[in-house]
């Protein structure tokens, strides 16, 4: 096996692996999202398209009833993967309002589009006439361009087809290109600097080979020549396929990241949320349930959740001023300015775990039967978004959890005793820091 042969079945796999893992989404996605379904239509088309160029497929193929049927099953799927290529390119401009203001490349995407919906069925007949006719197919191939070089049948047959990939190529060179010079995200820049990149590398293969075999037609090449000019070819069409599944999954492993990072604020919450919510079953919308459980929710998006959990705690807590005097919270910062639970002192996790020390103290107070009375005075914090909230409330469920059952009685007992009497302080409405997500 040559390295080229060993590149095929590793693109090939690639591609395959991708379209697997964009599946589910493309399947059970929302029936509104036709990106989604366009762009795994692509990378199912190219995957099957790239298994029948590996040796062991092309070969099986090529020798089978149908002479060099691998060809044949090669254009056939390339050729739906370019319109569904293209089809995404339509769809990822979105939808505009009637009567409104069409850009002009919009325009041309929609348009070339619709041509080529029409164009891939022409084309798909034509490659067929054209192989079981004019295709000298008396001998297998196993390199179908330099094993008929020259021959003015398969010349015809390879420039219909060359002729709407290359096309294709540079629609989607065109339109990428002005799509990566307005991206604003990092990662977007990349992923469709990259799929530019390949669409670029797809435009120099068609009209490098469609040359090949026009000159090759008027001046048949050596054996030679005409199997290095495939070989070099096909390596480039490699590099092709590496490039633009890498650039294509790019934004989606950005949100794989993010879902990633909603699902670790979910796991630091939970223990937390759960308590709070066991002690006000009515306000949570369902029951608190595991860890496992909660993280396999499907029917509500992770961020939903997270956002529900901390609005959930948050009017706990707000509950909880009501079993509490003011002289907590300064019980609390008492007790975070003499460290953390092991006794190590740590002065950026004090106002974590002074708010840690204050719910499970409060909640101690509440669960022992501690009458409701006028509200605590609390310590403000003070978020500018909801990320900032949730990545506070995820240190005060981590300084939560050093926080031991016993301290807390006696954080609760300390400002008990130092209370006159009936709390009658009031604070307004608690919030979180700015603190960036961990």
């Amino acid at each position: 096996m040559t390295p080229l042969d060993l590149a095929g079945y590793l693109i090939a796999a690639l591609m395959t692996a991708v379209a697997l893992w964009r599946m589910p989404a493309a399947l059970w996605g929302d029936e509104e999202d036709k990106r989604r379904r366009a762009l795994w239509g692509c990378y199912a088309g190219f995957a099957a398209a790239l298994w029948t160029k590996t040796r062991a497929v092309r070969i099986a193929l090529n020798d089978s009833a149908v002479t060099d049927l691998a060809v044949l099953i090669k254009h056939y799927t390339a050729t739906i993967a370019i319109l569904a290529i293209l089809s995404y390119i339509v769809a990822i401009y979105g939808q505009y309002p009637d009567g409104g203001t069409v850009p002009r490349h919009v325009r041309f995407a929609r348009t070339i589009q619709q041509v080529a919906a029409k164009a891939s069925i022409a084309t798909l007949v034509l490659l067929t006439v054209l192989f079981f006719t004019v295709v000298d197919r008396s001998v297998p191939s196993d390199r179908f361009v330099a094993d008929h070089a020259g021959q003015w049948g398969a010349t015809l047959y390879m420039s219909v087809f060359y002729l709407y990939l290359g096309a294709a190529s540079a629609v989607c060179s065109y339109q990428w290109a002005l799509a990566t010079a307005g991206a604003g995200l990092r990662h977007l820049r990349i992923g469709l600097g990259m799929m530019t990149f390949a669409m670029f590398i797809g435009v120099g293969y068609t009209v490098s080979r469609t040359l090949f075999l026009w000159v090759s037609a008027i001046d048949t090449p050596s054996e030679s020549f005409a199997l290095r000019f495939d070989e070099i070819t096909e390596a480039a069409q490699v590099v092709l396929f590496a490039f633009f599944a890498v650039g294509a999954s790019i934004p989606a492993l950005s949100k794989g990241r993010r879902r990633a990072k909603l699902w670790r604020a979910q796991a630091g919450l939970h223990g937390l949320w759960r308590e709070l919510m066991t002690a006000f079953p009515e306000q949570p919308f369902d029951p608190p349930a595991s860890l496992a459980r909660e993280l396999t929710r499907f029917g509500t998006p992770a961020d939903l959740r997270i956002d529900r959990w901390a609005a959930d705690i948050a009017d706990a807590v707000e509950k909880l001023r009501h079993y509490v005097p003011d002289t907590l919270l300064p019980a609390a910062k008492n007790a975070a300015s003499e460290g953390s639970a092991d006794g190590s002192a740590d002065s950026e996790k004090a106002g974590p775990l002074t708010e840690a020390y204050w719910i499970k103290a409060a909640l101690t107070a509440k669960n022992s039967g501690t009458p409701a009375s006028t509200a605590a005075a609390v310590e403000a914090q003070h978020a500018t978004d909801q990320d900032g909230e949730v990545a506070w409330l995820v240190r005060v469920a981590t300084a939560y959890r050093t926080v031991p059952q016993d301290r807390a009685a006696q954080v609760l007992a300390a400002a008990l005793s130092a209370a006159p009497g009936p709390s009658t302080a009031t604070a307004a409405p608690r919030t979180a820091s700015t603190e960036e997500t961990a």
